[in-house]
């Protein structure tokens, strides 16, 4: 990494197209790309995690484990990087230390060189275990710190978390803005403050949601950012990334403004533009506008533009108002979590069932696991009397362990499982099928996936299906937790 130029990482064949396009891009419509990409010497590229692998899965019929060979075949001199939950993996819920260990070794093997780990707590514990399993393989372990907006989250509490994820062994910290909330003047002193307690490279992702993304990024190449994210036209700005000609624009005249391949970005649009044509069915132009409402309750990517479809969907098009302003009230109740894969997708849950029930009559199964610290330690405290009637209600007492300590180990179960399935054994097979095993028996047995749908936008709440008798029967989304399944169908952040 240059000492004097910022550095762009591109995100265009992740979280771009998942921010976008739903994760819809097949790795045969990123292979042309990968001479361009990996010639243009981008910082790292961004290929895995994340929602990709749910997708390739449960709509594109792909091996997750195969994408990386492939792009690693094809962009063999760029670093390759992937976003992973902690200790959720790539799910909703805590997994045993030992499968967590296998899918870590599993994409290592495969070639992946760097792990963005994060917790949508930030709670440390739950980064424990991948963040040892990443340096152990010989991998870039790049830390996380969620941002948000909250009475609890302050830069000198942003700041000590960074120094927990140096201490920790994280090679680089980045700041993962996710719904896009970081005003420059935030920015600028939050990536100061980082660069004088740590010795470790410091960068910012954010999306452009509020049309603030570019402009927070100038603030930090300013504050000493080592690398900041970007993606390419037409999968960028918008609820994705800023665009990298547009972030060189901004930077243009600056000391430490980058000099990345123009000719070759402009080929790079011209190939995506063709692919975006033909994701056409899992766009939105709502996802591509500024939108200030995100600044107001904090929703991250495309949530906001699919809430008043699902309301409509459960009859309550005439309360989407009502819906949004009861999600602060939620989230404060909750501890002040930050709003990220699972925890956007509760708290927009637990809002609709109170505006639809009345506030806490019916609280969904994943925020009693909150409110219960089965996710992790919140940020603030929960609520004195939400907490009472959880643990009156669920007849269990809130634990204050890592929740991963009360899980026996998971592989020998999931071998014993895909041998009476007939499946394979290895340890791909078996991190695959923790998380989807629906999905990933249909693909080892040939069988093509669901017929492709547009489905919620990338981290767009869950709701309650129709309900029967008063009470909601069926949820949007597959949300695990240790004893309970709530159903879901949208695929995070």
């Amino acid at each position: 990494m240059s000492k004097n130029r910022v550095c762009f990482t591109n995100t265009v064949l992740r979280d771009g197209h998942q921010s976008l396009a739903a994760t819809r891009m097949r790795t045969e419509q990123m292979l042309p790309a990968l001479d361009d990409l990996d010639a243009l010497g981008f910082y790292q590229l961004e290929t895995w995690g994340g929602a990709t692998i749910d997708a390739c899965l449960r709509y594109l019929g792909e091996n997750p484990f195969e994408r990386i060979s492939a792009l690693k075949k094809g962009a063999p001199q760029t670093p390759h990087g992937m976003l992973l939950r902690g200790q959720n993996i790539v799910q909703y819920t805590s997994f045993p230390d030992d499968v967590v260990e296998a899918f870590v070794n599993c994409a290592a093997n495969r070639g992946m060189d760097v792990i963005r780990i994060f917790d949508a707590l930030n709670d440390p514990r739950n980064l424990e275990t991948s963040i040892r399993a990443t340096l152990a393989a010989g991998k870039h372990a790049r830390g996380e710190i969620c941002y948000t907006i909250s009475p609890v989250h302050t830069i000198e509490a942003f700041v000590e978390f960074g120094e927990e994820l140096a201490d920790l062994g994280c090679q680089s910290v980045s700041i993962k803005d996710m719904a896009g909330l970081i005003t420059p003047k935030v920015a600028y002193d939050l990536v100061s403050a980082l660069k004088k307690r740590i010795n470790v490279p410091i960068l910012l992702h954010s999306h452009d949601t509020a049309g603030l993304a570019a402009s927070a990024y100038l603030a930090a190449v300013e504050a000493g950012a080592d690398a900041v994210e970007t993606s390419i036209v037409p999968f960028a700005n918008g609820t994705s990334q800023p665009d990298t000609l547009r972030m060189m624009a901004l930077l243009d005249g600056h000391p430490r403004c980058p000099d990345y391949d123009r000719v070759r970005l402009a080929r790079l649009r011209t190939h995506f533009e063709k692919v975006y044509a033909e994701l056409h069915a899992f766009t939105n132009p709502v996802n591509e506008r500024v939108d200030v409402d995100i600044l107001t309750y904090q929703v991250p990517g495309g949530m906001l533009s699919n809430f008043r479809n699902q309301l409509k969907e459960q009859g309550m098009a005439d309360r989407y108002e009502e819906v949004l302003r009861e999600m602060p009230v939620v989230r404060a109740a909750l501890g002040h979590i930050p709003l990220v894969t699972p925890t956007s997708q509760i708290v927009g849950t637990q809002a609709m069932l109170n505006v639809k029930f009345g506030r806490w009559k019916m609280i969904s199964q994943p925020a009693q696991d909150v409110v219960l610290g089965k996710y992790g330690r919140t940020p603030g405290p929960v609520d004195g009397d939400l907490l009472a009637l959880v643990e009156k209600q669920s007849g269990r007492k809130a634990v204050t362990v890592r929740p991963a300590d009360l899980l026996e180990p998971g592989l020998p179960a999931l071998r014993d499982k895909l041998k009476e399935e007939d499946l394979p054994e290895d340890d791909e097979t078996a991190v695959l099928y923790a998380m989807f095993p629906v999905e990933t028996a249909r693909l080892l047995r040939g069988e093509k996936p669901k017929e492709a749908r547009t489905p919620a936008a990338p981290d767009a709440a869950p709701l309650p299906s129709a309900s029967t008798g008063g009470r909601a029967t069926r949820y949007v989304m597959h949300i695990e937790s240790q004893k309970h399944l709530v159903e879901v169908e949208e695929l995070g952040s």
